[in-house]
């Protein structure tokens, strides 16, 4: 009992840096915030008034008035707050494994290092595999990544020469942005069982990983304030 205490605080003291990170960070995130918060209550007793209903009444909409609010604000809060986020880890070394290790469940199996790395530029090719087969992930621009995913297909195709091998790319020219990547990913089609999945992903192990000369990235869920100038 008194351990379950003593992390009450904790939570609190985390939700209070990240409401002051993202209010600092996102000038309209507190306008949203007090709309989503408000909206729900004035609409609750409105309502109750208008349709002549008595006391109890009134209270009882007032109250779940007030939780929908709470509800909504937070959701305005994490959505921002996880904007932010991506954008400060967005365009880094080591973002998309970040990403894959925090954002995907489930049947895939990942990790947040990638499988090749070129160590001059510091461009990286992850991997991912899940119900719709194999996922390469480029990080870095697409030119200049292209020989790399190249060589990384032919590797798993060697490998794995029934599965299907889909490419997702993550770059200043790409259309897809990083906080898009694992929902993008989760609408690809099944293709593998879940058995299948584990067959698959023990086959590729053979291959490796690369021991990187970069950071493994940022974990976007777990936002802390920069220190105050």
């Amino acid at each position: 009992m008194a351990r379950e205490t003593e992390k009450e605080p904790g939570r609190l003291k985390t939700m209070w840096s990240i409401f002051q990170m993202t209010r600092r960070n996102d000038k309209a995130a507190l306008p949203l915030m007090l709309l989503a918060l408000l909206g729900p209550i004035v609409l609750s007793i409105v309502l109750p008034i208008v349709l002549g209903s008595d006391v109890l009444f009134i209270v009882l909409w007032i109250i779940s008035g007030l939780l929908v609010g709470l509800m909504l604000a937070m959701m305005v809060l994490t959505q921002r707050a996880e904007k932010i986020a991506f954008a400060q880890i967005e365009g880094r070394p080591g973002a998309v494994g970040a990403v894959l290790k925090n954002g995907l469940r489930g049947s895939w199996t990942t990790s947040e290092m990638p499988v090749a790395v070129n160590p001059k530029t510091q461009d990286a090719i992850y991997r991912a595999v899940g119900r719709p087969g194999i996922v390469l992930i480029s990080e870095g621009p697409r030119e200049r990544v292209a020989r790399l995913l190249g060589e990384e297909q032919r590797k798993v195709k060697r490998i794995v020469p029934n599965v299907p091998v889909h490419v997702v790319e993550i770059g200043p020219d790409s259309e897809l942005e990083l906080r898009r990547l694992t929902r993008s990913m989760r609408k690809l089609k099944r293709t593998l069982t879940r058995a299948e999945v584990m067959a698959v992903a023990n086959r590729l192990t053979s291959l490796g990983q690369v021991n990187l000369p970069i950071p493994k990235g940022i974990d976007p869920r777990r936002v802390r304030p920069g220190r105050p100038r």
